[in-house]
C-alpha cells in the first residue's frame, strides 16, 4: 500500500512540475522582428536563405522569436540596411557588408577582399581566427552586432560586352564593380559605378554600363546578362564573398540566452547551406547556359592584366592602412592566417584539381 502511495505522489509531484513548466512556457514573451534585406523576394540564395533562417529561428524557438522579412522592393532601399538597423528601425537586416565602405572601410574584410581568402578560408578566419572578434570591434560603435550570413564562394569575373586583351581595353571601361575591386579597377582607368541588382540588366543593355560583375552562372542566368555579353571572365576579386545579418544591438540585448543561442545557431547553418546551394546552383545554370547560349565564351584576364590589378590592390590597401589604424590590424591578421591556411587549400583542393583535372572532359 505505501508503495502505491508513493507511486502516486511521485506521480503526482511529476504532474505539478510539468503543468508548471508549461505556465513558464505559455508566460514566455514572444518578440516579433522586422528584418530589411538588399535583396529581392525572389533571389535565390541570397533571399531563399534568409527566409530559410527566419522559418528556423520560429521552429527552434518554439514561436517565441518571430521574424518578418521584408525586401529591398518594400524598404525601397536596398543598400540602407546599415542604418535602417543601426537606428532600429528594423532590428535585424541581411546585406553585404562591403556596401559600407564609406561609412567604415574595415567592412570590406567581412565581405572579401580581391586575391584574398576563399570560403572555406574565411569560415576558419571568422569562427576559430579573430575574424569574429574584428567584426564585432567594427560594428560595435554603430550600436550593431554583424554576423556572417552566408556566402557565395568564387565569383566570377563578370560580364563584357568586348573582350579585354589589354590594360588599354579598360580605359574609359564603364563597369558596374563594388567594393575594393571597383577602387582597383578605377585605378586602372575603368569608370566604376554600383548599381542596385534590379537594374543591372537595363543598364548593360541600354549601354550605360559596358560590363558588370555579379555573381556567377547561378544568379546570373536569372538576370539574363548572357543575352546581352558574351564574354564571360573569371575571377579574381571577391574569392569568398561572405554576406551579413546585421542585428541592432539594443535589441540583441532585450534577448533571453536561449534566444541569442538559437539566432546564432541558425545564422551559422544557413550560411553554410546558402554556400552549398549556390555551388549547386552554379553547376547546374552553366551546364544550361554553355548549351543555350553557344556563343559564350569563357576567358580568363591575361598574367599583365592580373599583374597590374595586383599592384594596384596592393596600392589601394596601402592607403588606407596609412589612414586607418584599425583597418591596417585587420589586413595584417588576414594576410597572417592566409599565409597559415593557404598552404593547406594548396595541398588539399589545387594540387588534387590540378593532378586529376587531366583525364576529365
Amino acid at each position: 500500500m505505501r508503495i502505491f502511495k508513493s507511486i502516486k505522489l511521485i506521480f503526482i509531484i511529476t504532474l505539478l512540475i510539468g503543468i508548471s513548466f508549461s505556465i513558464a512556457n505559455a508566460k514566455q514573451k514572444v518578440y516579433h522582428w522586422k528584418l530589411a534585406m538588399t535583396w529581392s523576394k525572389n533571389l535565390p540564395p541570397f533571399s531563399s536563405t534568409v527566409y530559410k533562417f527566419v522559418n528556423d529561428v520560429k521552429l527552434m524557438s518554439n514561436g517565441k522569436l518571430i521574424i518578418k522579412v521584408y525586401s529591398k522592393n518594400q524598404t525601397k532601399s536596398p543598400f540602407g540596411i546599415f542604418d535602417m538597423v543601426k537606428n532600429d528601425k528594423y532590428q535585424m537586416g541581411h546585406t553585404a557588408s562591403y556596401y559600407y565602405k564609406s561609412k567604415n572601410p574595415s567592412t570590406v574584410f567581412f565581405t572579401t577582399i580581391p586575391f584574398g581568402m576563399t570560403a572555406p578560408e574565411q569560415w576558419g578566419w571568422f569562427y576559430y581566427g579573430n575574424g569574429m572578434k574584428y567584426m564585432e570591434e567594427v560594428y560595435n560603435k554603430y550600436n550593431i552586432m554583424a554576423f556572417p550570413g552566408g556566402a557565395t564562394g568564387n565569383q566570377m569575373g563578370g560580364w563584357f560586352k568586348k573582350p579585354i586583351n589589354s590594360l588599354k581595353d579598360l580605359k574609359g571601361l564603364k563597369m558596374r564593380i563594388p567594393g575594393l575591386a571597383g577602387e582597383v579597377m578605377s585605378k586602372l582607368g575603368v569608370k566604376v559605378t554600383n548599381i542596385a541588382p534590379g537594374k543591372l540588366y537595363n543598364a548593360l543593355k541600354s549601354g550605360s554600363i559596358d560590363a558588370l560583375e555579379w555573381v556567377g552562372p547561378g544568379m546570373d542566368i536569372s538576370m539574363g546578362f548572357q543575352k546581352i555579353a558574351k564574354y564571360y571572365y573569371t575571377g579574381w576579386h571577391e574569392p569568398a564573398t561572405s554576406l551579413s545579418y546585421f542585428i541592432n544591438k539594443k535589441e540583441w540585448d532585450k534577448l533571453p540566452l536561449y534566444l541569442k543561442a538559437i539566432l546564432k545557431d541558425a545564422m551559422k547553418a544557413n550560411a553554410f547551406d546558402m554556400y552549398v546551394q549556390n555551388y549547386d546552383m552554379n553547376a547546374r545554370a552553366w551546364k544550361k547556359m554553355k548549351k543555350q547560349y553557344p556563343q559564350i565564351q569563357i576567358r580568363t584576364f591575361s598574367r599583365t592584366i592580373l599583374d597590374a590589378m595586383k599592384k594596384a590592390d596592393d596600392e589601394v590597401l596601402a592607403e588606407y592602412a596609412s589612414k586607418d589604424p584599425m583597418f591596417k590590424q585587420i589586413l595584417q591578421d588576414q594576410r597572417k592566417y592566409l599565409k597559415m591556411v593557404r598552404e593547406w587549400t594548396k595541398m588539399s583542393d589545387f594540387l588534387y584539381l590540378k593532378s586529376n583535372m587531366y583525364n576529365q572532359e
